[in-house]
């Protein structure tokens, strides 16, 4: 047995595996990355699973409440209160949160007029 074959713990005259060659393509990592359509499957499944959990809800809290808003008066039940109410927060953030972006779209266009724009000048 030779000191090569005793240092890589291998009995003498089993076969070694041959080196790659120096030019030779790298091997394809074992992982791959998750495509766009694995993303909106997952995506797709969240969504039905709170769906469900909305059903559920609905269901669980059919209890007939008395809604004051503003000086308007009606009867409605206790799950479609709160989520019309949970939609109307949504829809506050939502608008909030475009007047920022167009904010900073603004700003930004600005920044890019003063600083020399498409045409010419520095280019951030």
């Amino acid at each position: 047995m030779s000191f090569q074959d005793d240092a890589a713990g291998m009995p003498a005259g089993s076969e070694r595996h041959e080196r790659p060659e120096r030019n030779a393509a790298p091997a394809a990592p074992a992982t791959s990355r998750p495509t766009r359509t694995a993303a909106l499957w997952v995506a797709v499944a969240v969504g039905l699973v709170v769906l469900v959990m909305l059903i559920v809800f609905f269901v669980q809290n059919q209890d007939m409440i008395t809604v004051r808003f503003f000086g308007l008066e009606g009867t409605l039940a206790l799950g479609t209160t709160l989520f019309i109410a949970a939609v109307g927060g949504g829809v506050l953030v939502a608008l909030a949160g475009g007047a920022r972006i167009l904010q900073l779209r603004i700003a930004n266009h600005r920044r890019r007029k003063t600083v020399g724009g498409p045409e010419g000048g520095y280019q951030l």
